[in-house]
């Protein structure tokens, strides 16, 4: 019984998380920017999107129903975003740099080249640093050959919680604007020096594209 419950609860949880997610952004009025440079790509669904622990919803909110493979922490927060991205058709994959997250990073390898799905990885959950990519969505692209294109949002008026990543959430009826930013391949011959190069180069580009965003609204919350 009691495991049944827990199930229930989690099930709610995915239910209003996405009903929530669904009626602000739907009441958004979302600018694009950089999209032109990543439409072929993009259609090819050989990419893997990178993002911001604090940046994922709206990333979600656009590309539901797209079946990406996800990975996503084992922790409580992790079941929260999982059972949203299950509810927005995505495969979730369960692991983070700190529990299960080398099984789950070859699971992942496994499903997007197998299957040619896209992909997406959030390279500083699910506890931080906050902003500084971890070198696990480095070894992705090395691995599938898949194309890591860095994304980002922000919006005029937000709520920014006092979370160890700064988390965003929109308020309905605001203006927002996603950003592509540019992207990122990873050669099987890539020395590991050079991967660190790459994965810096990353960090870079989603750093820039973010403050890009906050400052479109006068924000600096990085």
């Amino acid at each position: 019984m009691t495991g049944r419950l827990e199930e229930a609860k989690w099930r709610l949880v995915g239910f209003a998380g996405t009903g929530i997610i669904n009626l602000i952004f739907r009441t958004m009025k979302i600018k694009i920017k950089g999209f032109e440079a990543v439409q072929e790509l993009i259609k090819s669904k050989r990419f893997v999107f990178a993002f911001w622990h604090s940046r994922i919803l709206m990333v979600s909110f656009l590309y539901q129903g797209w079946g990406a493979a996800i990975m996503v922490s084992q922790s409580r927060d992790g079941e929260i975003i999982a059972r949203i991205l299950s509810r927005q058709r995505h495969r979730i994959i369960r692991g983070s740099t700190t529990r299960g997250g080398v099984r789950a990073l070859a699971k992942m390898i496994r499903i997007l080249k197998k299957d040619g799905c896209s992909g997406a990885v959030i390279p500083d959950g699910p506890q931080g640093p906050r902003c500084q990519v971890q070198p696990g969505v480095i070894t992705l692209g090395k691995k599938t050959g898949h194309a890591i294109i860095p994304v980002t949002y922000s919006a005029r008026r937000i709520k920014v919680f006092s979370s160890w990543d700064r988390f965003i959430l929109p308020r309905p009826f605001t203006k927002g604007i996603f950003v592509y930013g540019k992207p990122l391949w990873v050669s099987k011959l890539t020395t590991s020096d050079e991967e660190d190069e790459l994965r810096i180069q990353l960090e870079n580009e989603l750093n820039r594209i973010t403050r890009l965003a906050d400052n479109y609204y006068g924000h600096t919350t990085l």
